[in-house]
């Protein structure tokens, strides 16, 4: 991912807060190894770029805050569906990877938010959706366990509308759908959803009303606050020294 390309994507969507994505990791706080797990097909934030290796908004800001502690990091794709296992059991210390803070605030220990981030619809730009209010009826495709599908529980009333819900285990899956008819919308991150559509040269668009606001942070297993507090300082001092807004420059 080229860091310019991601700034363009943030525009008149970022607040004007720290900013984040999914990575996680496994390590205590004295390691100098930071084991990053990550869903690999979650453009911008991470994935397998085209020599082979795995890249991304995120995957960068880990690599800064390794830096800055003098730690290695040591990158891990997962199931994203698997997150909570991998935590639970060690295999990750960590998830950094687009991770959404609303709605999960008592699932994790968290770091403070560093990305401004919302939930939106994806249609084909010949659509006769216009709004929300037009998706009664329609087929609307979203990534299980994903914050979208977490904001659609909570928003029973218009996922009743619906003609069908469905879950898909990527949004590679949920374009391809879209773009081959078997689904009317997608719900999806906005900042995924307009790189993918910019990538893919996709005739898509973005519906105005947004589903649900939140922020990003990395969310660590419940009470481990002491790794939290090396990243937590870490993150803040790559915002006051300029690094962070460097990386979406």
């Amino acid at each position: 991912m080229k860091k310019r390309s991601l700034a363009v994507l943030m525009a008149g969507v970022m607040a004007a807060s720290m900013m984040t994505g999914v990575v996680s990791v496994y390590a205590d706080a004295d390691s100098k190894t930071l084991t990053v797990g990550f869903d690999a097909q979650y453009p911008p934030f991470g994935y397998k770029d085209d020599n082979g290796e795995y890249v991304g908004f995120d995957l960068d800001l880990a690599q800064e805050v390794c830096d800055n502690l003098g730690w290695e990091l040591v990158k891990k794709p997962i199931n994203w569906d698997s997150k909570d296992m991998e935590l639970n059991s060690g295999s990750i210390d960590c998830i950094w990877n687009g991770f959404t803070i609303t709605g999960r605030e008592d699932d994790y220990t968290w770091t403070t938010p560093y990305m401004a981030n919302k939930q939106v619809f994806v249609v084909a730009n010949d659509s006769d959706i216009k709004s929300q209010a037009d998706l009664a009826g329609k087929v609307v495709e979203v990534q299980a366990d994903s914050s979208a599908e977490a904001a659609l529980k909570e928003n029973q009333d218009l996922a009743n509308t619906f003609g069908q819900l469905l879950t898909t285990p990527d949004y590679n899956t949920a374009f391809m759908d879209l773009e081959q008819g078997a689904v009317d919308a997608v719900a999806m991150d906005v900042i995924v959803a307009g790189y993918q559509i910019k990538q893919r040269n996709a005739d898509f668009k973005i519906l105005d009303d947004s589903l649900s606001e939140e922020e990003y942070g990395v969310g660590f297993k419940k009470g481990n606050t002491e790794l939290l507090e090396k990243i937590n300082g870490a993150l803040k001092t790559l915002k006051d020294n300029g690094t962070l807004d460097e990386i979406v420059a």
